[in-house]
């Protein structure tokens, strides 16, 4: 009842639809057409699909659909950029990792997560209603990391995809599509008018040649917007000069060229910032980038609002610079056309390689993007930036892993002064150059490098905004940030070699995001991590680490190692804010992580603080890897999931728990009290824990993979033996496929596994339906099951079905019936109490032994 009335308000209050897209060309119609397919008032979950060709209005659709009926779902986002994601360097499985990363920290607004396997999006999201857009989809791996099912999501959700590749739709399997059509003459007409003229139809004495220009830009509407905004303002004499420019264009569906018609018109200043955002700062932060270019004499703000103006960009809601990608082509190509004495930004790769090897540029340089993974090898003179003082922006970078690419670079290379970006992948020296001085730097990002030191003494560092050391597997030291007051992140993940955190971390006042993980030498932070600002941290691996710092209790996101827990500060209770906290003791059940984990012997933590239970915003608890965890505590009332990985000597957890997801893969001594509550637990849930036989629970049981029931059904329960051939088994789905008197009716993936050794059940609730007036079903209707995984290293041995009937057929009509029916089933045992008192006392003989009976067998 109070979630409906929630709801009520919520309408009522969000009655004044978003006013964003109103006026916008045909956007009524396209809304009402994709809403059809949507059908939002259903309860199921639905795939989407808006496809045309690139330019055709995809994205605006997808974004009015976004900002106007968001507020219908409980969590919503936008991701976009999907199509620069396909060439990110990450191999397949680090590309899906990166991906669900993504779209987690946006929708639970928690910046830059961790999610160490493929399940981690099912598990946060199942429950919810969502509304996700997922914009420019090019590759069917994307589509497999961020909607692979729609079992992933909660009932009423709903998945929009857009992009240009029809086949990427029957491959995923989406049959509800959207195909965007370019606008009929008069709409053209209208879309040129709205930019050029600020209303739907052209000034007097301009309209013969408002109907020119929109039949020479071939009725695209991106064309139209961006020519049309370009001519506003102009008198008849410059319109039939953009029309003779346009009329020279062999072939008008060239929608390159028509563009680059709407840009040539820029002042110097404005088509500068145009091709710096094209080549470097597509999809960054509006004020970083205004940051980037504090130091220049360009008008950052007045810039950015006549790229706005000319529809040439635009900053979204989230404060993102977004330039299209047709755009961002045509920029990139005019940097390649620009004379080698003019050329402001070098992006060809022999060009760069003579530039650094010969200490060849210039001063007009100003930006270099150097993918170094087509070269076999290259030598950088000492002097290669000597003669490029106005550098500013520096990206080497690797598109793929494969390169064989080696940098040779003098000790005493002299970087330029004025760097605003430096962003050098793998950097080979032992220390950056003496002469280095980073006071104007906003982003400096050296990953998978070979430092020891990044610099001697303080510097100047009050610009510095992100700093990224990721894989910094050499690294002893950090230098002096005292001065660093503007940086908001900081990742250290991978610096093996790191000791101590400098006290001048007190200083980061904004720091918003700390990732620490895998820094194993780790044995010294400050006292106190106490920063008003610092919302998301990463202390996962860090073994040495015996103390976990005082955090502010703004904190929302936080991962730690069990030692951590053995001292802990006052300001623990005062994180009322948290919403996740992962726990990683010393054993590995990450694949991703064999050759850098390394196992601690000793001092892993036997029981979780009971403090735990007055943590009241945390949904999500996941504790991994603790061998010596016996007992959990009582748990707080926002619980609804419990994710307890590879905790070898866990008997017991708090049985009157609000938790909905169990998730206990190699908990084998798990107490056969504990077992009974999972597996009869009523209600939308799902559940993974070892097991090798199918409860007496389920009605129906079958050896192998397939059993076949009478159909009578309105809700069942389903529960399966899965049983892995070998270890390290990653990305394995459990399919259900089901049929109705031999007609095919549903193929249902329920999660993605996690890596397993040995057999366990999966169990999960669904809803179903009653055969009501379909003319197919009869009296003698039968409903077959038949399971399967995705790998042919996991096998289905056994299955069951537990069929929840109504009420008027004497059986479970209600949430409370259910659970009466399991009390007197079990009124013989003994209370959550008092197996915990039993447990707490040393009287865990009775489970031990019957597990180990089980272990044997």
């Amino acid at each position: 009842m109070i979630e409906k009335i929630s709801k009520d308000v919520l309408d009522k209050l969000n009655a004044t639809p978003s006013r964003d897209f109103c006026g916008m060309v045909g956007i009524e119609i396209h809304l009402m057409k994709v809403l059809s397919l949507l059908d939002l008032d259903d309860d199921g979950v639905k795939m989407v699909a808006i496809s045309g060709p690139a330019g055709i209005g995809k994205t605006t659709i997808a974004r009015a659909l976004h900002s106007i009926f968001s507020s219908r779902f409980q969590l919503s986002c936008f991701v976009n950029n999907l199509r620069g994601s396909h060439h990110s360097g990450f191999d397949e499985h680090g590309l899906k990792l990166h991906l669900q990363n993504q779209l987690l920290s946006q929708m639970l607004n928690q910046n830059d997560m961790r999610i160490s396997h493929l399940g981690a999006l099912k598990e946060r999201l199942c429950d919810h209603r969502v509304l996700i857009i997922l914009d420019d989809v090019n590759s069917i791996k994307q589509l497999e990391a961020l909607a692979n099912e729609t079992t992933w999501f909660g009932p009423g959700s709903r998945i929009v995809v857009t992009t240009e590749n029809n086949e990427l739709m029957q491959q995923h399997g989406i049959n509800y599509t959207y195909h965007v059509g370019f606008p009929s003459d008069e709409q053209a007409l209208k879309i040129l008018c709205r930019y050029a003229f600020r209303q739907s139809y052209p000034h007097i004495c301009f309209k013969e040649l408002a109907l020119r220009v929109t039949k020479l830009c071939g009725n695209l509407p991106l064309g139209l917007r961006v020519v049309g905004s370009s001519l506003r303002g102009k008198n008849e004499e410059e319109w039939e000069e953009v029309i003779l420019k346009l009329d020279t264009i062999l072939d008008h569906q060239d929608i390159e060229e028509v563009l680059k018609v709407g840009y040539e018109s820029l002042h110097e200043n404005e088509l500068s910032l145009f091709l710096h955002i094209a080549v470097f700062f597509n999809y960054n932060d509006v004020d970083l980038v205004k940051s980037m270019f504090a130091d220049n004499n360009l008008d950052i703000k007045h810039g950015l609002k006549i790229l706005v103006s000319r529809s040439l960009i635009h900053v979204s809601t989230d404060g993102e610079i977004v330039m299209h990608k047709l755009l961002q082509q045509v920029g990139r190509k005019a940097v390649r056309r620009e004379e080698p004495w003019k050329c402001r930004i070098l992006i060809e790769t022999p060009d760069i390689c003579d530039v650094l090897e010969r200490a060849k540029g210039s001063r007009a340089v100003s930006g270099i993007l150097f993918d170094i993974s087509d070269i076999d090898e290259v030598s950088i003179s000492s002097r290669a930036f000597k003669r490029m003082p106005n550098l500013r922006f520096l990206k080497i970078y690797k598109s793929k892993e494969d390169g064989n690419d080696i940098e040779n670079i003098p000790e005493d290379i002299e970087f330029p002064p004025r760097l605003r970006l430096l962003h050098w992948e793998a950097y080979p020296n032992k220390c950056l150059p003496p002469t280095f001085h980073p006071e104007y730097l906003v982003q400096l990002n050296l990953r998978d490098n070979e430092l020891e030191k990044l610099w001697e003494g303080t510097q100047r560092l009050q610009n510095l905004q992100k700093l990224d050391l990721f894989g910094s597997l050499n690294l002893k030291e950090l230098p002096d940030l005292s001065n660093a007051s503007n940086l908001d992140s900081l990742d250290l993940s991978g610096c093996e070699s790191l000791v101590e955190i400098p006290s001048s971390f007190r200083n980061l006042h904004k720091l918003k995001q700390l990732t620490m993980l895998l820094c194993i030498k780790l044995q010294v932070v400050p006292d106190h991590f106490n920063l008003a600002s610092l919302t998301s941290v990463v202390m996962v691996g860090c073994w040495k680490l015996r103390k976990l710092p005082g955090i502010s209790g703004n904190i929302t996101s936080l991962s730690i190692a069990d030692t951590m827990l053995e001292e802990l500060p006052e300001s623990v209770r005062l994180w009322s804010r948290l919403e996740t906290l992962s726990i990683y003791g010393s054993l590995n059940i990450s694949p991703i992580w064999l050759d850098r984990w390394q196992e601690r012997k000793g001092a892993d933590i036997v029981t979780i603080p009971d403090w735990i239970k007055d943590l009241h915003g945390l949904t999500w608890l996941h504790i991994v890897g603790c061998p010596k965890l016996a007992l959990l505590p009582e748990l707080p009332s926002s619980l609804r999931k419990l994710t307890v990985e590879t905790c070898l000597s866990l008997v017991y957890f708090p049985f009157d728990s609000q938790v909905t997801d169990f998730f206990f893969p190699h908990c084998f001594k798990l107490c056969p009290e504990a077992r009974s509550v999972i597996i009869q637990k009523q209600g939308r849930m799902s559940a993974y824990l070892p097991g090798g036989e199918i409860p007496w629970e389920f009605e129906y049981q079958a050896t192998g993979n397939a059993l076949t029931i009478p159909f009578d059904i309105y809700r069942f329960r389903i529960c399966v033996v899965i049983s892995p051939k070998r270890e390290h088994i990653e990305d394995v789905n459990l399919v259900c496929r089901t049929r109705i008197n031999g007609y095919p009716v549903d193929s249902i993936i329920y999660r993605r596994l996690p890596n397993i050794r040995t057999p366990h059940l999966f169990i999960s609730q669904s809803e179903w339906f009653d055969g009501g007036e379909d003319a197919w079903l009869d009296f003698d209707s039968h409903i077959s099951f038949h399971f399967s995984t995705t790998s042919q290293d996991v096998d289905i041995t056994e299955c069951g079905v537990q069929v929840l009937r109504e009420e008027t057929d004497g059986s479970i009509g209600s949430q409370e019936s259910y659970d009466d029916e399991c009390l007197s089933d079990v009124s013989n045992e003994p209370s959550s109490q008092q197996v915990y008192d039993n447990l707490s006392g040393g009287s865990s003989d009775s489970c031990s032994e019957q597990v180990s009976e089980d272990e044997d067998k």
